[in-house]
C-alpha cells in the first residue's frame, strides 16, 4: 500500500485528516495553553502584544504552507470554486460576522470546544451546521444558484 492509496480513498483521507486536526489541536492546547481557533488567532494578531505575535504568525504560515508540504508527497486534489468573486466576498464577510457573534469559529468551537465538553461550543457548532444546511437548501433548491 502506497501513499496514493491513502490520499485517493475518501474514508482514509477523511479519517487521517480528522486525526491530524485533533492531534494538532490537542498538542496546541497542551503545549501552548491556547485554543486552536483560527478566528481568535488571526484576530489576536491584529491587536496582539509584541511578544504574542510570533506564534500567531507561525501558526498561520504553517496553515498556509500545509498544502505545499502535502504536495511533496502526492498530487493535490483539483479545486473548483463555483461561486463568483462577489459571492465569495459576501460569504467571507458573513463568516467574519458570524464568528464575531459566536465568539469563535468552527475550529475553535467545533474542534476544541466540543472536545472540552463546552455547552456554548456545542450550541454554537449546531447553529453553524444548521445555518449551513439552511443556506445550501435555500440557494440550491429554492433560489437555484
Amino acid at each position: 500500500m502506497n501513499l496514493s492509496d491513502f490520499t485517493h480513498n475518501p474514508y482514509i483521507a477523511g479519517l487521517s485528516g480528522g486525526l491530524l486536526i485533533g492531534i494538532a489541536a490537542a498538542l496546541f492546547v497542551l503545549l501552548n495553553g491556547r485554543i486552536a481557533g483560527i478566528s481568535g488567532i488571526l484576530g489576536g494578531l491584529l491587536q496582539a502584544d509584541k511578544g504574542d505575535k510570533l506564534w500567531r504568525v507561525m501558526f498561520l504560515l504553517g496553515m498556509a504552507a500545509a498544502p505545499y508540504v502535502y504536495q511533496i508527497a502526492t498530487d493535490l486534489p483539483a479545486a473548483t470554486i463555483e461561486a463568483g468573486t462577489v459571492q465569495l466576498i459576501i460569504a467571507g464577510l458573513m463568516v467574519g460576522l458570524g464568528t464575531s457573534y459566536a465568539s469563535g469559529c468552527t475550529s475553535g468551537h467545533g474542534v476544541c470546544g466540543i472536545s472540552r465538553g463546552s455547552m456554548r461550543s456545542i450550541v454554537a457548532t449546531l447553529t453553524f451546521m444548521m445555518a449551513g444546511f439552511i443556506t445550501v437548501y435555500l440557494t440550491r433548491h429554492l433560489i437555484g444558484l
